[in-house]
């Protein structure tokens, strides 16, 4: 299959030769966020435009809400620029980017397969069985405070602790 092109005009439009359409930077990175392999060309000159392109969609996002990158990672790299480890920099970054997404996913499979669930859902789970418990501990308090005052503690409610760990009353 041939690579997606996206020509940019003098006039800062971009076009999906594609879908015969312009389009917007924002549907520039909806292509890479659906994993769209493209490439952006100069309209005139065919001189390679993709790496400015998504300078610029990195740049108007750091701009809105909460930044990804901070100032002194962003001076750190800067610092790298001519650097005789320059090139071993952008290898290493590249690197690290692939383990992190690779670990990334991983994790979040291994999350679903816990309970066959997604996360959130797993995350419910064990906040109502923490609401659960922290609910007897409750009542466990409340019966201790209400016991008569001659009666020894641990007279007053005997529980049977089971394997999965709930509490049943003995003699109910």
């Amino acid at each position: 299959m041939a690579m997606r092109v996206i020509k940019k005009y003098p006039n800062r439009r971009l076009y999906d030769t594609e879908i015969s359409s312009y389009i917007t930077i924002e549907d520039v990175r909806q292509l890479i966020v659906d994993g769209e392999d493209f490439e952006v060309r100069d309209a005139k000159s065919g001189d390679d435009l993709t790496r400015q392109v998504l300078l610029q969609i990195i740049t108007e996002h750091e701009q809105d809400g909460q930044p990804m990158l901070s100032t002194e990672l962003l001076s750190q790299i800067i610092r790298f620029y001519g650097d005789s480890l320059q090139g071993f920099m952008g290898t290493y970054l590249e690197r690290s980017m692939h383990t992190f997404l690779e670990q990334q996913q991983q994790f979040r499979q291994q999350m679903g397969g816990m309970l066959g669930q997604t996360p959130w859902a797993m995350m419910n789970q064990l906040t109502e069985r923490n609401m659960a418990m922290w609910q007897e501990l409750q009542k466990s308090l409340v019966a201790g405070v209400a016991r008569p005052s001659g009666e020894p503690a641990g007279k007053a409610d005997k529980t049977d602790s089971t394997a999965a760990g709930n509490q049943k009353p003995r003699g109910k």
